[in-house]
């Protein structure tokens, strides 16, 4: 069940209440504390509980160091978990982001970041989506279903790399480990339900293809280094002069997001694809076997003047027998992008950067909580578009709520769905709902969330104070 859309305290009751604290009156706990920032997002405690009362056991809870960041999130990733061994199709999308508490002195017990120079948390997100569409282009339409797996840790000292031999650092225990190691927690995928495993270039080594294969999931990892064939193809001895002398499969079309000094963009790339059997490499316990794979290069063709061009070499178990197989391929990696939406969902919209806590477990703690509160704040703005017509259920969503909408703006002709239920909710946080605009993001959405979420405990409150004095 989506619970994108509930009411923060039932959707706190849903993700929460079944949390093993080792009391349940910390369980009650979490589940209030989730409500409330679920309610107001922000990072930091004060802004979530205007009430001292509420405030004092909210910092109770997180400085408590028996309840653990895994036992938080656990009832999460299980819910998560069962959903995708339900029939469909399914993106595990991975990625890394830097939590900076640089500018928080006080906190102690934070590792090193970036450089080295800065102080703060490491996050490894393994993002849950079901494809449940694909558009007449071939990109796929999905929602967030939760998180499949994170996680949250210090980096002790900086990084070794430089350091040590290559030898040396295959023989200790390394930060790479934590690319597809999720995959180990859980049972292979049911038939019926396929899994892809969707990474970037940093997850480009053995040890993540070999998990996904034993595993029975398909991986599709970008690719970085250039790798030495098995046998020599055509005089060719490594990966990159294969694809590059691959037959021109046709042309597509790549919707590039705007990033730092780059506006976003639609990119015409060609599209090669070939499959390859790359040489195992070597370990401590002995050389690796060779892997049998598909490679898939997707080359930008009259990039603009003064532009990068792109260029993705990709490497997957994943069918390339078809045109349209070969295009979904590109497709699902472009889509690599909704784990860094996530993040950013974390971090500008959660606040999760903002908390003032002095202990690194106590932040770790509420992080573990702001990171659900950052897949339904991301969400809200998915179900718009791929549940557009999908009717709203006027017990999850509020009744009150939905009366609010139908004062403000009017209720839709055709009963409330999801876009226009949305759209009407964005416009309550600076939507202007234009004939142009597009459907909303995720922070107007959440900003009029917000702002309807004010209104109703208003209501309530006139309503319950109503009865007193009767």
């Amino acid at each position: 069940m989506d619970t994108t859309l509930m009411p923060p305290a039932e959707w706190a009751q849903m993700e929460f209440a079944s949390a093993d604290l080792g009391d349940q009156r910390r369980t009650k706990r979490l589940v209030t504390v989730a409500q409330h920032l679920a309610r107001h997002p922000g990072g930091t405690l004060p802004q979530a509980f205007p009430e001292w009362d509420q405030l004092k056991a909210a910092y109770r809870f997180f400085s408590q160091p028996e309840i653990t960041y895994e036992e938080i999130l656990r009832p999460h990733w299980e819910r998560t978990r069962a959903r995708c061994r339900e029939p469909g199709e399914y993106l595990l999308i991975e990625d890394t982001s830097e939590l900076d508490y640089t500018a928080h002195p006080l906190t102690a017990e934070l590792g090193s970041i970036g450089n080295g120079q800065g102080r703060g948390l490491l996050l490894h997100s393994t993002l849950a989506v079901k494809v449940e569409a694909w558009d007449l282009d071939q990109r796929p339409e999905g929602v967030a279903l939760g998180l499949f797996g994170q996680r949250c840790w210090c980096r002790r000292r900086p990084a070794r790399r430089g350091r040590e031999r290559w030898r040396q650092r295959m023989k200790r225990p390394r930060e790479s480990q934590r690319w597809a190691a999720v995959l180990e927690e859980v049972s292979p995928p049911p038939a019926g339900s396929s899994w892809i495993y969707l990474a970037d270039r940093e997850a480009d080594f053995y040890e993540p293809f070999e998990r996904c294969q034993r595993r029975g999931v398909h991986a599709l990892i970008r690719a970085y280094r250039d790798r030495k064939l098995v046998e020599p193809d055509q005089g060719y001895e490594h990966l990159k002069q294969v694809a590059a002398q691959a037959p021109v499969l046709g042309q597509m079309t790549v919707r590039l997001r705007s990033r730092a000094g780059a506006p976003a963009r639609t990119a015409i790339v060609e599209v090669r694809a070939a499959a390859v059997k790359l040489q195992g490499p070597w370990r401590p316990e002995g050389q690796k076997p060779e892997l049998s794979l598909n490679v898939v290069e997707a080359r930008e063709v009259d990039p603009p003047p003064g532009v990068e061009p792109l260029h993705w070499l990709l490497l997957t178990t994943l069918p390339c027998t078809q045109w349209v197989e070969v295009r979904r391929i590109v497709a699902r990696y472009a889509a690599r992008w909704w784990v860094e939406e996530y993040h950013k969902a974390l971090k500008s919209g959660a606040g999760v950067e903002d908390s003032q806590l002095e202990e690194a477990y106590r932040i770790q703690s509420l992080i573990a909580v702001l990171a659900v509160v950052a897949v339904r704040l991301l969400n809200a703005k998915w179900l718009a578009r791929t549940r557009a017509d999908e009717p709203v259920d006027p017990d999850v969503f509020g009744p009150q709520a939905l009366a609010i909408l139908a004062v403000m703006f009017g209720s839709p002709k055709g009963g409330w769905t999801h876009q226009n239920a949305l759209v009407c909710v964005a416009r309550m946080g600076g939507f202007l709902a234009r004939r142009g605009d597009g459907l909303p993001g995720w922070r107007t959405i959440w900003r009029g969330w917000q702002r309807l979420m004010w209104m109703c405990d208003g209501l309530d409150i006139i309503k319950h104070k109503g009865k007193r004095c009767g």
